[in-house]
């Protein structure tokens, strides 16, 4: 059975609004990204509603703190029931390692499914100057395959990353199980908006991402199933033909 690797984001304010997204796009979105603008306005039990009716949710929090702090955060997001929740690959070895080994504890202990945990790279709205400016001496396509191999060897099952630099961390990363989760996709001709380091769902998938986040071009679209059905059939296009090359 193929995998659908499309993930929805529910970029908006209001349960009401994450409600009727969600009803509209059963069976098309994979899963769907709950990140802090929703989860401020509603908290963990509208992610719990979501689980409860059959979805999937990537809890996109990005936590990053001292280490007892995430790794406990990431027992919360495990007992919610979430997929894949994400941590800062910045937060360092100890950080990941820790959380890694609190959520494997804690799905054992409880008898709950483990979610993926992955890590934050650099984020798509970020360029070379935006890195800069925080002090880091190299630019994106030099640290993010630096910082996915950091979380690999932190016990990480993936990380998020731009799809322009999906590529390079198939290349530097060895298990083949290790997951790539690409924001910044937007179908030919959307607009970009805050995103910079941007390519289209099918080239995310050929460069080798697991999973592609799409937001606005799904939710502002006149009618956002069709919007993510046409997104859906590219990547399963794309999918198909890069299993016969």
């Amino acid at each position: 059975m193929r995998t659908n690797k499309l993930i929805v984001a529910l970029d908006v304010d209001n349960t009401r609004k994450a409600r009727e997204l969600v009803s509209a796009l059963r069976g098309v979105a994979g899963m769907f990204k709950i990140g802090m603008q929703l989860f401020t306005a509603a908290g963990p039990a509208l992610v719990r509603e979501i689980i409860s009716s059959g979805e999937r949710v990537f809890l996109d929090l990005k936590y990053h703190d001292i280490p007892n702090t995430v790794a406990l955060a990431g027992v919360e997001a495990t007992r919610l029931g979430v997929s894949i929740f994400n941590i800062h690959a910045s937060g360092g070895s100890e950080m990941m390692l820790r959380t890694a080994e609190s959520v494997s504890e804690c799905a054992a202990a409880e008898g709950l499914s483990r979610p993926l945990v992955i890590a934050v790279t650099i984020l798509t709205s970020a360029n070379e100057v935006a890195v800069a400016e925080v002090g880091f001496g190299a630019a994106p396509g030099e640290l993010v395959p630096r910082l996915a191999s950091l979380a690999e060897a932190s016990g990480m099952d993936g990380v998020v990353a731009s799809p322009l630099e999906a590529r390079i961390i198939r290349a530097v990363v060895k298990r083949p199980d290790f997951v790539v989760v690409t924001p910044g996709v937007r179908p030919a001709g959307a607009a970009l908006l805050d995103q910079k380091r941007v390519t289209t769902p099918r080239d995310a998938i050929r460069a080798g991402a697991d999973y592609v986040v799409v937001g606005r071009p799904i939710l502002d679209a006149p009618d956002p199933a069709q919007a993510a059905q046409q997104i859906l059939d590219e990547l399963q296009l794309s999918e198909a033909n890069s299993a016969m090359i």
